[in-house]
């Protein structure tokens, strides 16, 4: 369901029908979308609004928002032990936004520990399954942003992006995912893994739909020091016109562990932008070879330095018995964080370590700016890059578990961006072995009018929507 047809079911029958039908269908579910329901709360505002009227862009839709999103009285988990029954005194910046566009928040979704994850398998609560194949699982770590507004009927949700997490499930789950330029959108009230390269970033079935969210959640935040005045009205930028666009593709994103269905898909997504009056060129990143790694010790630092605030001393999980602060605190973080997030804590601490510091750290960001060089330098000769959004299509649950550096690869095609702090968005593109797969749309910085009005124009030509 799209945000029209929400607003069409709700004349004809009422906000609260639609907002009882979803919880219908996430109750009937099997794909473990969600963590939190605020159900009793979601009804309350629905009858408010066919009682009252609504005023905003967003009037009256539901919402879905992942569990790192702080939400005043609703409980938030980041989906980790560690902070079951957390309930932020507070709302996150975008769920100001949201609610003063009258958005009905109906939950929070579940995802990878901390962020921490590539298919949503590391979060307390369990897997998310793919709406395609129950098997599979539907990306991370918005795996439940993206399954609840693919299978389950919710019009729009949001997610956040800290190596591809927003544009993994959403090209998995067969939805549009955008991951805007980094300070655009503010994270003040975002749960940190990894602040330098951390978006949130909206899910949609369309890409009218994401521009018309990212029309309420971007924009100036005082409380956010990286926060950007550089708003404009996405919505607008929408029209069927890439005659002026030039592309560049990248030949780094098309090499090895690339499946051939996946490249050939993007491929005719190109060419059906080229008949539409694009012109496309092939291009060089040089140094993207490197950016997995330099990422991956990146967000680790920074992880083990934000993930230090979880104590269980001064709220979420706390044991029976309390003995020295050092053993408490151990033992507290001993159970209540999961074994992927206590291996990014590790491995970051020893990258910032007494020499290492150096070796590693130092290095990565060395990495990083040149990384950042290679697409400043292509975007000034072309306007959009175009990749495959992840290597391959959805895998099974419990097949790259035992192998961290297996999923680790799997973000081969989004960290890159991150890294670089430019925007990006995941739109369908076709079906490879009945499974959905997504083409990835680079833009420069701010640009997001330009990416969502290319990734608009394959929508409207391509005929692949969820």
């Amino acid at each position: 369901m799209n945000v029209s047809e929400a607003r069409k079911r709700a004349e004809d029958e009422s906000t609260e029908e639609v907002v009882m039908s979803l919880f219908d269908n996430i109750e009937k579910s099997e794909l473990n979308a969600f963590i939190t329901l605020a159900k009793e709360n979601a009804l309350k505002e629905a009858r408010r609004v066919d009682r009252d009227g609504a005023k905003g862009a967003l009037r009256g839709i539901p919402i879905a928002l992942k569990d790192c999103i702080s939400t005043k009285g609703i409980e938030t988990t980041c989906g980790s032990k560690i902070l079951k029954g957390y309930v932020p005194p507070y709302d996150a910046h975008v769920v100001e936004r949201l609610r003063a566009e009258g958005a009905i928040i109906i939950g929070k979704t579940n995802m990878d520990e901390f962020a921490m994850g590539t298919s949503t398998e590391t979060s307390h609560f369990g897997p998310v399954k793919n709406p395609y194949d129950l098997s599979r699982v539907a990306g991370g770590s918005s795996g439940g942003s993206a399954a609840a507004v693919a299978g389950e009927g919710v019009p729009i949700a949001l997610g956040s992006d800290t190596g591809g997490s927003v544009r993994c499930p959403a090209s998995f789950c067969g939805i549009v995912g955008l991951k805007p330029t980094y300070g655009l959108v503010s994270r003040y009230g975002l749960i940190a893994y990894a602040n330098s390269l951390e978006q949130i970033g909206p899910f949609a079935c369309n890409v009218e739909d994401v521009a018309l969210l990212l029309d309420v959640i971007a924009g100036y935040d005082p409380r956010d020091s990286t926060s950007m005045d550089k708003k404009c009205e996405y919505t607008k930028e929408l029209r069927d016109d890439v005659s002026d666009v030039k592309i560049g593709v990248p030949k780094e994103f098309f090499g090895e562990g690339i499946d051939e269905g996946v490249e050939k898909a993007v491929w005719d997504g190109i060419k059906i932008l080229e008949d539409m009056g694009a012109s496309y060129t092939d291009i060089s990143l040089p140094h993207t070879r490197y950016s997995l790694a330099a990422y991956y010790i990146i967000a680790m630092s920074e992880a083990s330095s934000n993930l230090a605030r979880f104590d269980g001393l001064r709220y979420g999980l706390r044991l029976e018995k309390d003995e020295d602060w050092h053993t408490t605190f151990s033992e507290i973080r001993a159970c209540g964080f999961g074994e992927e997030v206590k291996r990014r804590v590790l491995l970051g601490t020893y990258a910032l370590s007494a020499g290492y510091y150096g070796k590693y750290y130092l290095k990565a960001l060395k990495v990083r700016t040149l990384v950042k060089r290679d697409f400043d330098a292509a975007l000034k000769d072309v306007d959009v890059l175009i990749t495959p959004t992840m290597p391959f299509p959805a895998f099974k649950i419990g097949e790259k578990t035992d192998d961290p550096l297996a999923l680790y690869l799997a973000d081969v095609n989004t960290v890159p961006i991150n890294l670089a702090g430019v925007p990006s968005i995941s739109v369908p593109c076709g079906f490879v072995r009945d499974l959905p797969i997504g083409m990835q749309i680079i833009g420069r910085h701010f640009d997001e009018g330009r990416i969502l009005r290319t990734a608009y124009t394959f929508e409207q030509r391509s005929g692949v929507s969820c």
